[in-house]
């Protein structure tokens, strides 16, 4: 796996997060925020809701790229989570953490060529293609390619305005 240092941008991406988490934090609803960065630079922010039925719980991936999405974005390059902590969590600070497998599969539906931010050892954070943490991603019956998917999306994009 091909981790590269982050850029300028995603420094400015990982604070967008952070603002919003510290904003919109608040015990048993959201924890995670999340910010997902198109390439003509528009951020769309979201935080997880969760839910008193654990299955209806969505994620701040989820809901950022939802909001990006309805607001007509598209050709989105870099996302990044990070985690408020409990405050059960004695000295815990605010950190990027990678996206589940449910978002990873998600988010590669809507952006093929998407990278994440992820927290690395030493913690630091790193860049990495998303496809580098879902090499084999599920295409369903659909897409018979993840490069026919990718097709797919584009042409819908090219096609869709509001």
């Amino acid at each position: 796996m091909a981790y590269t240092p982050p850029t300028p941008d995603d420094h400015d991406l990982v604070e967008a997060a952070t603002r919003a988490i510290e904003a919109r934090y608040k015990v048993g609803h959201h924890q995670i925020a999340a910010a997902l960065r198109g390439g003509d630079g528009t951020v769309s922010l979201g935080v997880h809701l969760e839910a008193s039925v654990g299955r209806a719980s969505i994620c701040a991936e989820a809901v950022a790229l939802g909001g990006a999405v309805t607001a007509g974005l598209s050709d989105f390059e870099t996302i990044v989570a990070v985690r408020h902590p409990a405050p059960t969590e004695a000295g815990g600070t605010i950190r990027v953490v990678p996206p589940c497998g449910l978002c990873r599969e998600l988010l590669l539906d809507y952006a093929p060529d998407l990278h994440a931010l992820l927290p690395a050892a030493d913690g630091q954070v790193v860049r990495v293609r998303l496809t580098d943490l879902l090499p084999e991603k599920y295409v369903g019956t659909k897409w018979r390619t993840l490069s026919a998917h990718r097709d797919a999306g584009r042409r819908a994009r090219d096609d869709v305005a509001l």
